[in-house]
């Protein structure tokens, strides 16, 4: 079977875990039962040896797929000729409360045929642990039972079963107002291999799961001009959390390419420091101040856990663990030949400054529209800041965890001073014990140092790094960040430069890799969802008002046809990467909220 394109996809889950459904009717990608567990399913890493599960008629007809109104309850529908089938896709959600755990792991498929007669087909085909473990399949009267020696998951089926190759299949015919669900389960040893408790489950299933999406989305506070976009964006941030911690991983894939053929792919299942004052920002401008204080609890938990030199790591386990070694699956394909196939991911060592001005940034909007942080927190974070003291001076990796050796970044030098600005105020604001005098000296020289260093005076604008003339869109975050008024001139040539070099029909690429620093890495890649998030955000606060929502809304027509992003956009608009990105999508509601706000609109709440 042919791979489909990334966009292709909707997304499904439980809060510990997701799946991604095709148009097609294909679970082609899901890791069980938590995100960074192996996957389960694969074909959209290697179509023969990852597995799928699909559902779909026995003949090609046009396919249409759409979420339930404020869910992530996925409807795919097959319309044919001489008949319309739905398949409604679901994971109930049995628990969201920190530290609790799922008693059970399901994927819940309901096919039901609205119009005429359809021939259908099933194949359910896993691949455990990367398709690295032999399974077995036994047929049982409710189903089947795949077991492998580290998992086993039982599949509930009301139609007879057929074993094939490792999988079963099976093909059914459903005519107008016939229904028929089925149920992947992991199993427990001790779970019966009856399966199925009740011929109602799947109606009660669904009906909760239903219910507790729109539950949720009601806390939304956010009633401006792009509601709905807004809206599946907090959703799909809310796919990506993980409930026992409050951990929201980065996207739920690996390795998915940044150009097709090519060698930047990543295994993105984990949970990045940087992400904080973003992801805090966006959840507290929409109301769930809950999912942000479970988030800074878990990055709470990170400040105790720093390494010897006082630093912290840069990406964590969901669960707070720190990621090792990175491994390539070297017999697996990879999409559309993309290799190698990661697991883990070797960025968790390197050194990225800007991470401490993303985290203090955090506890900062945390303690002034959350809650207020505890004196422990405070200790915690105060050695940070005296390690950012002690090594802002230092090279890096950078924002882009470049892998061509470590360079003197702007954007890592200009969050070094967001660590300290935000640590100053906070110690003000609530009267915590600082060497104020101290970190008011590096955090002074550190903007002496950028405005000296990172400005070009030739390019007129910021570049990539100390001396250099290189672009690079990460300069869009200054006036985000409060270093730079977003009207200074130096900032406006900059928006200036950027949009003339780095844009593509709203589209904003992080670099030109002919003229950035080396990234290490051979091949293209596409534009950065964010960066183009970025880009409008930045005209915004310049008053730029008329241009930044043209920008706006032509980067919202990028979206696929469920309204999710991937990390990059082709100039084609193809999505390339991780498919859904965290990062995009905080994006899409921060610029959303403030270009709203500056509008004009009554309607927005002000945090």
């Amino acid at each position: 079977m042919p791979y489909k394109p990334i966009g292709d996809y909707g997304v499904i889950g439980d809060l510990h875990t997701v799946a991604l459904v095709g148009k097609d009717g294909a679970i082609d990608w899901c890791c069980f039962p938590h995100f960074d567990s192996p996957s389960l399913f694969g074909a959209l890493l290697d179509d023969q040896r990852g597995g799928r599960f699909r559902i779909a008629p026995l003949d090609d007809g046009k396919r249409q797929q759409l979420y339930l109104p404020e869910t992530n309850v996925l409807l795919t529908r097959f319309l044919h000729h001489d008949g319309v089938a739905e398949l409604t896709d679901f994971m109930p959600v049995e628990c969201d409360e920190p530290g609790a755990r799922a008693k059970r792991h399901q994927i819940i498929r309901m096919v039901t045929v609205v119009r005429g007669s359809v021939r259908l087909r099933l194949e359910c085909r896993p691949a455990f642990n990367f398709g690295r473990d032999e399974h077995t399949v036994v047929l049982r009267q409710a189903g089947a039972v795949f077991r492998s020696p580290s998992m086993a998951v039982g599949l509930v089926s009301q139609v007879p079963l057929t074993i094939t190759e490792g999988g079963v299949e099976a093909e059914f015919t459903l005519s107008e107002g016939q229904r028929i669900t089925f149920f992947l389960e992991q199993l427990e040893e001790a779970t019966s291999e009856s399966l199925l408790d009740a011929p109602q489950a799947g109606d009660v299933a669904f009906r909760e799961t239903v219910r507790f999406w729109r539950a949720w989305l009601g806390q939304c506070r956010y009633t401006g001009r792009w509601r709905e976009m807004v809206q599946r964006s907090a959703l799909t941030l809310k796919l990506l959390t993980y409930a026992p911690t409050g951990a929201i991983v980065a996207a739920p894939t690996t390795s998915l390419p940044e150009t097709i053929g090519g060698v930047r792919n990543w295994d993105y299942r984990y949970t990045w420091i940087r992400d904080a004052a973003f992801t805090l920002y966006g959840l507290l401008r929409l109301g769930f101040s809950k999912e942000a204080g479970r988030f800074m609890h878990w990055l709470e938990g990170r400040c105790h856990d720093l390494n010897a030199d006082g630093s912290l790591q840069v990406l964590y386990g969901i669960d707070g663990r720190r990621i090792g070694h990175e491994e390539v699956l070297l017999d697996w394909e990879g999409y559309l030949g993309s290799r190698p196939v990661r697991v883990g991911n070797s960025a968790a060592p390197q050194r990225q400054l800007d991470m401490y001005g993303a985290l203090m940034d955090a506890a900062y909007l945390y303690n002034k529209y959350g809650s207020p942080i505890s004196y422990d927190s405070w200790m915690g974070l105060s050695r940070l800041l005296d390690y950012v003291c002690a090594n802002w001076e230092q090279p890096d990796e950078g924002i882009w965890e470049v892998r061509g050796g470590q360079r003197q970044f702007v954007y890592s030098k200009v969050m070094c001073w967001v660590a300290l600005d935000r640590g100053i105020r906070l110690a003000d604001k609530r009267g915590f014990p600082a060497d104020r005098a101290k970190w008011m000296d590096v955090r002074d020289r550190i903007y002496h140092d950028v405005m000296r260093r990172g400005w070009h005076r030739e390019c007129r604008s910021f570049v990539q790094e100390y001396d250099g003339d290189a672009l690079d869109a990460s300069a869009l975050v200054m006036p985000l960040v409060f270093f730079v008024s977003p009207t200074d001139p130096r900032m406006q040539s900059t928006i200036e430069q950027i949009q003339s070099r780095l844009v593509s029909d709203a589209l904003v690429f992080r670099y030109l890799q002919d003229e950035a620093a080396p990234d290490g890495l051979p091949g293209e890649e596409g534009t950065f969802t964010l960066c183009s998030f970025w880009l409008v955000e930045a005209l915004t606060r310049a008053g730029r008002l008329e241009e930044a929502r043209l920008i706006f809304e032509k980067v919202l027509s990028y979206a696929n046809h469920v309204g999710l992003y991937a990390e990059e956009l082709s100039v084609t608009g193809e999505h390339l990467g991780n498919f859904p990105q965290a990062f995009a999508h905080i994006g899409l509601i921060s610029a959303a909220y403030n270009l709203d706000r500056a509008l004009g609109s009554s309607r927005i709440p002000t945090v």
